[in-house]
């Protein structure tokens, strides 16, 4: 048995909402958006533009080994976390939001922390040195897989909001192992990516 954390009052009500206003089809749209969070799925797409960075520059190899590393990482410790926390994932405690569609999600007890949401936080958190054309779309991309947790009530809020801070804090303690993100970094990627 691990810690019980309990829903603030903030997560309830918006469950409730979604519960009750929720469609099959949006749950399905949902549903189909958050494999873009899967881990399964990051790690493959990590390990291929690690493969790709190889024969780059060494600032881009130096990414590549960033978000590689940065992606098992955020893989591995939601597994660890919901170890030590137990707490009800939303979708267990309505049957109104079943009726328009929500479907069960996980372990009954796995609501926290949002593994989804800690694969984003770490990945928004490497995109701060990019460009603000990749960053924002990478953080808008972000903002929507994360939503997603909650509409498909597989989090609560709060959960989703705890994953992405964890997962910053994750990326940003990595960086000093990998040397990611440094300004002399940043900017021979930059002058590359300029020449390209």
């Amino acid at each position: 048995m691990g810690v019980t954390i309990r829903p603030t009052s903030i997560d309830r009500e918006l469950a409730r909402i979604i519960a009750a206003h929720t469609t099959p089809a949006a749950e399905r749209i949902a549903g189909d958006f958050t494999w873009g969070a899967d881990e399964h799925v990051l790690i493959a797409l990590a390990i291929a533009y690690w493969l790709w960075s190889l024969n780059k520059s060494p600032a881009q190899r130096t990414g590549g080994t960033h978000v590689l590393a940065t992606t098992l990482a955020s893989a591995v410790l939601p597994h660890l976390m919901k170890g030590m926390f137990d707490q009800e994932r939303p979708d267990r405690l309505t049957v109104r939001g079943h009726l328009h569609g929500v479907p069960f999600s996980g372990k009954k007890m796995d609501a926290f922390p949002s593994g989804h949401a800690i694969h984003v936080g770490a990945l928004c958190s490497a995109a701060s040195v990019l460009s603000s054309r990749w960053r924002n779309l990478v953080w808008a991309t972000g903002a929507m897989l994360v939503t997603t947790r909650v509409v498909l009530l597989a989090h609560w809020f709060s959960d989703v909001v705890c994953g992405v801070a964890i997962g910053a804090g994750l990326e940003r303690l990595i960086r000093r192992f990998t040397g990611y993100g440094k300004a002399s970094s940043y900017a021979s990627r930059s002058a590359t990516a300029a020449a390209e």
